[in-house]
């Protein structure tokens, strides 16, 4: 009795364990990955892994029906994370996941497909890891399209080229800039010059009231 029970619950066992075959894609070329690679299936009641075949492939089996979560573990290269839905009857959906998102909010569904090793879905490679950052190369092209570089060197060409200009001209011509620089907005800021008005004005004795105090002397 104790040994048909053991037979039925192996059958039982076995009639809802289902497998997962995964593919590995052209780029990178999986003979060239570290030994240390393989992939892992993840939910909250089972945890699987799988290194990776002769065949290029994750082979997984005794998957029961549940959602889990794909990851490939590779030190040289990245691959696109994946939930994989096993349902009752052998059913295997499949969808592109995004770290940090909702485990509802799906992605592009993925193809499920029947291979050469079994019913399964094609990975996706992201790029390779890059563990240091570059160190920037010197270039004279990041200097000069600094704003303050530019407007040094725009100042420094009229400094030097305007005298130049200058020499250059006609002899009216420059002597009707040089008039119209003598009755511009600078000259009048400057005095135009003729005597300011303001220049004998002493702020500190009018703050302090002395030429108040003399004024009030004169007039008794």
């Amino acid at each position: 009795m104790r040994f048909e029970l053991l037979a039925l619950t192996g059958l039982l066992s076995t009639a809802f364990a289902h497998s997962l075959t995964l593919y590995m894609p052209a780029t990178p070329n999986p003979f060239t990955l570290p030994a240390s690679t393989h992939a892992t299936l993840s939910s909250l009641h089972a945890h699987h892994s799988s290194p990776l075949s002769s065949l290029n492939t994750f082979l997984f089996h005794n998957l029961t029906a549940d959602s889990y979560l794909l990851d490939v573990h590779c030190p040289t290269d990245v691959f696109q994370p994946l939930r994989i839905d096993v349902k009752d009857d052998g059913t295997i959906e499949a969808w592109e996941t995004y770290r940090g998102n909702e485990w509802d909010n799906k992605g592009e569904k993925r193809e499920v497909k029947a291979g050469s090793a079994g019913t399964g879905v094609e990975l996706k490679a992201l790029g390779g890891k890059m563990y240091f950052a570059e160190r920037p190369s010197f270039s004279v092209m990041t200097i000069l399209k600094n704003p303050m570089i530019l407007m040094g060197l725009v100042s420094m060409v009229m400094f030097v080229g305007m005298p130049k200009l200058m020499e250059n001209m006609d002899p009216e011509m420059k002597a009707e800039l040089e008039q119209q620089q003598r009755n511009g907005p600078l000259a009048a800021m400057q005095g135009g010059g003729q005597p300011n008005p303001l220049g004998s004005f002493d702020m500190a004795a009018y703050l302090s009231g002395a030429n108040k105090k003399k004024d009030e002397g004169v007039r008794r």
